[in-house]
């Protein structure tokens, strides 16, 4: 397991010639989720190969982002302008398609094969007599996942499966924020001990979008309202290095050693990042856990996104309703 360098919300799609059936799923589903309904296949495929022009722009403007830092431009300021430009159209891309396999004129492989480019995850849903063609769609790599309509914990597999994977990033997404590490740092992300401390720290914050960065070391989050904090991470190796910089910057001896020996960390690079005058702020450092060399500590920003924040986002989209997908002709 390694630890996703980049996460965000986004929508989950459903295919399914049953209006009915499509009701009954968007109705389970967490309130917490985008949801669109089809029952056109080619309304779906449509719909999903409008949203390519917008992937790539995206993509492209996140390696700009990097390039730029290697130029010296700061990356958390980049990103700030990033969630701040972007409003929520980021959050409109389809991040999960669930496709029922069994429908008329068009199945669920043949709809899937029309989005081999399409950068998001696939769940085929099949009747009893489908799982074996189910087999063949997934070893030519059309889905990541089949699950039998018939189960009697559908939903809930349904629904773990897409929780899950609306954690994975975008793989070349998640590749351009590596670039960002040393080979030291993502080593250290890289290790399922760390993946997973880390994950658990995130999860507390209530964090719906992250970025992580090398330079300085940490996590950029931003939470469903548009909150914006810092979750610093120093490797013990390194803390004579914060306390060095902490010295030449003014900081009083007592609170120099403090840094040296672990016991606090301070926020010295994320204010030179951010090219800000406030003073450091400097907080009892945790230990990420007994078996990972990192310290963490949280630096609230006094920064909200609100042009952007995924709650504003949530509270605009429609109903979850087949009849008003079908009027507007999604």
């Amino acid at each position: 397991m390694t630890f996703p360098l980049y996460q965000r919300p986004g929508t989950v799609a459903f295919l399914d010639d049953d209006p009915a059936y499509l009701e009954m799923l968007a109705d389970v589903m967490p309130a917490d989720w985008p949801i669109k309904l089809f029952i056109d296949p080619m309304d779906c495929i449509t719909s999903l190969r409008q949203q390519y022009p917008r992937w790539e722009s995206d993509t492209w403007r996140q390696q700009e982002m990097i390039e730029r830092s290697r130029n010296g431009q700061s990356l958390i300021q980049q990103i700030l302008r990033y969630w701040t430009d972007d409003g929520t159209q980021r959050f409109e891309l389809t991040r999960v398609l669930v496709v029922d396999y069994s429908m008329p004129a068009i199945n669920g492989m043949q709809a899937l094969s029309r989005l081999s480019e399409w950068p998001g995850s696939r769940i085929l849903l099949t009747g009893q007599a489908d799982e074996r063609v189910a087999v063949t769609v997934f070893n030519q790599g059309l889905i990541e996942q089949f699950i039998p309509k018939q189960s009697s914990d559908v939903t809930r597999r349904l629904t773990d499966s897409i929780k899950r994977f609306l954690t994975f990033p975008v793989p070349s997404q998640n590749q351009m924020w590596r670039s960002t590490l040393t080979q030291e740092q993502y080593a250290l992300l890289s290790s399922p001990v760390t993946a997973r401390l880390l994950s658990s720290l995130i999860q507390k914050q209530r964090w719906v979008e992250y970025v992580v960065i090398g330079a300085p070391f940490g996590v950029l989050g931003l939470d469903a309202d548009g909150q914006v904090a810092w979750l610093q991470l120093e490797h013990k190796d390194r803390l004579d290095d914060l306390a060095e910089l902490a010295w030449s910057q003014g900081m009083l001896a007592p609170e120099v050693k403090d840094i040296r020996y672990g016991r606090k960390l301070v926020d010295l690079e994320l204010q030179i990042a951010l090219n800000s005058n406030k003073p450091a702020r400097l907080i009892p450092a945790i230990p990420l856990g007994e078996e990972v060399p990192l310290l963490t500590a949280v630096f609230p920003l006094d920064i909200q996104i609100s042009s952007g924040n995924y709650a504003t986002y949530l509270a605009s989209q429609a109903n979850r309703s087949v009849s008003e997908v079908l009027a507007v002709g999604v």
